[in-house]
């Protein structure tokens, strides 16, 4: 029987990791109490053969009862019931955004500032991510990328490392990433703006991409940037870390830095990583 323990942060997108889970054909449940867990792991284990896998939400919805979840975890083990935990967070910049943009108030700090909210829920979570055998980090990704993460990991049983690697692209015009863990600035490559043909297309174009890759520089650069991520990548992993955010970006994040992390973003993909990318100034957003 697979057992999965959904939790995290608000606003990281639990919800979403649930509906997810239920289309892999997992038995998910919302917000059950964590002293009920023994009695349902039980339930379920003599359905004979009914229900096979089954992934529960529990966050600090509930409350004082949150607080029974360890000792409930430790119950079904000394049971016999094999669990993992799959940990979701997100940067606070992202998080406040979200609570904004949902107009909801954190269920911390229902009559404060939301940032209260969430560093005390991050202080409250601190052992169970500990216990986390996946965490993903749901700062960079949109619902389809989530969505595929969790395919990766529930249906194809991902072997890789468990290290998800996020390349995003921006214009230093409009300000750096706040959640960056290494920047890389292309400005110093030709740009495609000042070519009448170029200027209103994007990296994502053939054209565009020829035309900034035709340069010695941008060959050089490009297999150095190569070079150096698949350098650091057994670091990171050996390390512990769990997401990396690399930021590329150029001028208005429209044509060189699109370029570069798609091609950085394909090199990736062949060494089998688990890889997102999202392009924040580019006009068009390609769904990977």
């Amino acid at each position: 029987m697979k057992f999965v323990v959904i939790t995290g942060l608000s606003g990281a997108g639990k919800s979403q990791a649930m509906k997810s889970m239920e289309d892999l054909g997992f038995y998910c449940v919302d917000n059950l109490p964590p002293s009920l867990i023994p009695k349902f792991a039980e339930l379920c284990f003599h359905a004979k053969g009914d229900i096979e896998k089954i992934a529960l939400v529990i966050d600090i919805r509930g409350g004082r009862f949150f607080d029974d979840l360890f000792e409930s975890l430790d119950t079904i083990e000394r049971m016999g019931y094999l669990y993992e935990v799959l940990f979701l967070e997100a940067s606070d910049e992202v998080l406040i955004k979200r609570f904004k943009e949902t107009r909801r108030n954190h269920p911390l700090s229902p009559e404060g500032r939301i940032i209260d909210g969430i560093e005390a829920e991050r202080e409250r979570l601190a052992q169970l991510k500990g216990k986390a055998k996946h965490i993903i980090d749901t700062s960079n990704l949109t619902s389809a990328q989530l969505r595929e993460e969790i395919r990766k990991i529930y249906l194809e049983g991902l072997k890789a490392e468990n290290l998800t690697i996020s390349i995003l692209t921006f214009g230093f015009k409009k300000g750096l990433p706040l959640d960056a863990d290494l920047v890389f600035d292309v400005r110093f490559l030709p740009n495609p703006h000042y070519i009448d043909a170029l200027r209103d297309y994007t990296g994502h174009e053939p054209a565009v991409r020829e035309y900034v890759m035709q340069w010695p520089e941008s060959i050089a650069f490009v297999e150095k940037l190569k070079d150096m991520i698949h350098f650091l990548i057994p670091y990171y992993i050996k390390e512990g870390k769990t997401q990396l955010v690399i930021a590329i970006g150029c001028t208005g994040g429209k044509h060189r830095s699109v370029t570069v992390a798609n091609i950085l973003y394909e090199s990736l993909l062949e060494k089998g990583h688990r890889v997102t990318i999202n392009h924040r100034d580019s006009v068009r957003t390609v769904r990977e």
